[in-house]
């Protein structure tokens, strides 16, 4: 009896997670935790978690509510490497490893002041006007009404003012057709990049500065083009291709049709309406359009293995690297793609290239190609390239749904082969699933912070849509092939005939999904904790690399979803919302403003055009709710009478400093320099809760007020 005892609890001990008698449990789970650590370290895993350190160094450095000296930096460098040479003094290995780390957290702590030495710009903080002449550094965008472009070389006329920025974002009407290299003159309104529109949302103002991007303009007059660029220029000769083919696309499609192929082909999303993007969005299929790594793997993958197919069917290529060298044409194709998609501005497409680059690279050195380490290196080239990168929605989902696939690839697994045409069929289709199930876990978190929307059916929406999708990538790859002599134009019809399927699919799955899609408000610090949960799930290497992930999701449950605002109050315009009801209503301002439309988008709510508690006259409004009131001031004559007498007031000319002492206040200069505030009734307390969308006001990329 004893000894079927003992062999029961041996088989026990065996098994994941372990059964074992509840004494035992807690030594068994650390010594399994234990063990799984030891391994992955010794296994050298450390070394994926190098970009995570990088990118915990940007962040510490982003967050800073000023701007660090330059010694400092320096020396957090420097104590780094003090660190590794005392490792290399005492040969420890456990402090090398710790060194190592933190060499990279150093690093990723001077990336982007290096990267804004290099490619940084003034910011502009007033208005200018005047015809100015420029040099066109990249085209955006382009169609009928207008193209969005990025010039430098900014030289003033007539008098008008020097902006002093590197570089200007500007939107230009679509005639005359402008290319890189091109000089233009034109009459514009330069104004300062715009800040984020909501606390936590896309900063602007970030992105644009260490693009070298220093203020947005818009043709107030005429634009001519004085001067051509050189048609050598390699930059010139891929937009004129890039326009040459939108052109195509538009001559053999219409409407959503060819906006979703030129960003399927050449990853021109402008053209795309918002109604296909909500459709698209609820169905799971929005990374469709979004050129990425299934769009690669599939043009660059399916290149390989046709010239793969080619070469082994030739008899007298026997003895031939054949398999080298479809791999090698594979690895042009997918650079090819990439010049197409935009380059490395496009990081799903950049770092989906790399990955393809790396697994190409390994069959051509006999390694296996789908390794973590593979994905670190991508990881590591974009953060080095582009450091601000990190911050962007599209580098987080694309490495979360990479790192969670290879994750789960790399755990054991059993399946017998397929014998039959149809099972063949049912492992596409299982695969197919898996595939969307498991990204769709491993960007979810992600995808509810950045754009507060989760898509239920998404798995069903991609095994629908995979044929379709399939469909328009070949054609369009045909289309290319058959351009020069003229046959494209029946292959963009084919492919306009998948993208018709597809919209089809999306449009029944996101009917379905109506009423189970969620609008989840999730606080700043799960972006974090997502992150190192990330980040633990690439170091370990067994099941213990769920543990990470399944801690953390019942925590942002209980303590992660942030509350719905009771105000908003936006920095550039007179709007002004307020809870009422179950939604909000404008106090003051107007529906249709920038700032509204993105409120009302964000939160998932219209916004009501007049508040029911409002009353306002020619000084000001008051809004009166059951639980608060707000005065909003637009003249100093209603001070005397609002003053000391709301819960909130809200102006936006200067108060007299008593006016501060009595209530809450948020002036002038409130919002020239925290931008659009966020607040939240604190019932407990009696008062609002307040963030503004900038904190760090003293940094270069912030737009100073004046």
């Amino acid at each position: 009896m004893d000894a079927g005892r003992s062999r029961v609890g041996a088989v026990n001990r065996r098994q994941w997670p372990p059964i074992a008698e509840k004494s035992n449990l807690a030594q068994e789970w650390l010594i399994g935790l234990r063990s799984a650590l030891v391994d992955a370290a010794d296994n050298r895993r450390l070394f994926v978690l190098l970009p995570f350190s990088l990118i915990a160094g940007l962040a510490l450095y982003a967050s800073l509510s000023s701007e660090p000296s330059l010694p400092l930096l320096a020396g957090g460098a420097t104590a780094a490497l003090s660190l590794a040479l005392f490792a290399l003094l005492l040969k420890s290995l456990v402090v090398l490893r710790l060194a190592v780390q933190a060499i990279a957290f150093g690093a990723g702590l001077v990336l982007l002041p290096v990267h804004a030495a290099l490619f940084g710009t003034s910011m502009l903080s007033i208005p200018a006007y005047g015809i100015y002449e420029a040099v066109v550094d990249e085209v955006l965008s382009a169609d009928d009404s207008q193209r969005r472009i990025i010039v430098s070389a900014l030289v003033p006329l007539e008098g008008a003012r020097n902006p002093g920025v590197r570089r200007a974002r500007l939107s230009l009407p679509a005639d005359p057709e402008l290319r890189p290299g091109d000089r233009l003159r034109a009459s514009l309104r330069l104004a300062p990049v715009p800040g984020p529109i909501l606390p936590g949302s896309h900063d602007g103002q970030f992105h644009a500065y260490f693009n070298g991007v220093g203020a947005y303009g818009s043709a107030t007059g005429s634009v001519e083009r004085i001067g051509d660029g050189n048609d050598a220029d390699f930059a010139r000769t891929v937009q004129g291709l890039r326009a040459h083919i939108a052109a195509r696309i538009d001559l053999a499609l219409d409407g959503p049709s060819a906006a979703i192929g030129k960003s399927m082909v050449m990853g021109d999303q402008s053209d795309i309406s918002d109604e296909t993007r909500d459709i698209m969005a609820a169905s799971g299929l929005a990374h469709v359009y979004s050129i990425s790594g299934l769009h690669l793997s599939i043009v660059a993958g399916g290149i390989y293995w046709i010239v793969r197919l080619l070469l082994a069917s030739l008899p007298g290529l026997v003895g031939w690297p054949n398999k080298q060298i479809a791999a090698l044409v594979g690895i042009v194709t997918a650079f090819l793609y990439l010049l197409l998609a935009g380059g490395v501005d496009n990081v799903p497409a950049f770092r989906s290239t790399l990955m393809l680059a790396l697994i190409f690279g390994a069959v051509l050195v006999g390694r296996r190609a789908l390794t973590m380490r593979n994905v670190t290196i991508a990881a590591l080239a974009i953060i080095l390239i582009d450091p601000a990168s990190v911050f962007r929605p599209s580098f987080q989902l694309s490495f979360a749904a990479v790192i969670g696939l290879i994750g789960i690839y790399e755990m054991p697994r059993r399946f017998a082969p397929p014998n039959t045409r149809l099972e063949r069929l049912w492992h596409l289709i299982a695969a197919t699933a898996w595939t969307s199930f498991i990204a769709g876990l491993a960007t979810l978190l992600f995808s509810a912070y950045h754009f507060q929307q989760t898509a239920p059916l998404s798995v069903l929406g991609n095994v629908m849509a995979l044929p379709f999708v399939g469909l328009i990538m070949w054609a369009g790859v045909a289309a290319m092939l058959v351009m020069p002599i003229g046959l494209d134009g029946l292959c963009f019809q084919i492919m306009g005939w998948g993208i018709e399927g597809m919209l089809a699919v999306a449009e029944l799955v996101a009917g379905w999904s109506e009423g189970l899609t969620g609008n989840p408000l999730l606080a700043s610090w799960t972006l974090v904790g997502g992150l190192a949960a990330l980040g633990w799930f690439a170091f370990v290497e067994t099941r213990w690399r769920l543990a990470a992930p399944i801690l953390l999701l019942p925590a942002v449950f209980l303590f992660g979803i942030d509350p719905r605002p009771d105000v908003l109050v936006s920095d550039t315009t007179q709007a002004v919302a307020v809870r009422d009801g179950s939604g909000m209503a404008l106090a003051s301002g107007k529906t249709g403003s920038f700032a509204v439309d993105v409120w009302s988008r964000n939160y998932q709510t219209q916004i009501a055009p007049m508040h029911q508690g409002a009353v306002c006259d020619g000084l000001g409004c008051i809004v009166s709710t059951p639980d608060y009131s707000i005065a909003i001031v637009r003249n100093a004559a209603a001070f005397a009478e609002d003053c000391g007498g709301h819960d909130l007031l809200i102006a936006r000319v200067r108060p007299p400093g008593s006016c501060a002492a009595e209530q809450m206040l948020i002036g002038p200069d409130d919002l020239a320099g925290g931008g659009v505030h966020w607040l939240h009734w604190n019932e407990g307390a009696g008062r609002f809760d307040v963030r503004p969308a900038m904190v760090n006001r003293d940094r270069p990329w912030r737009v100073s007020p004046r």
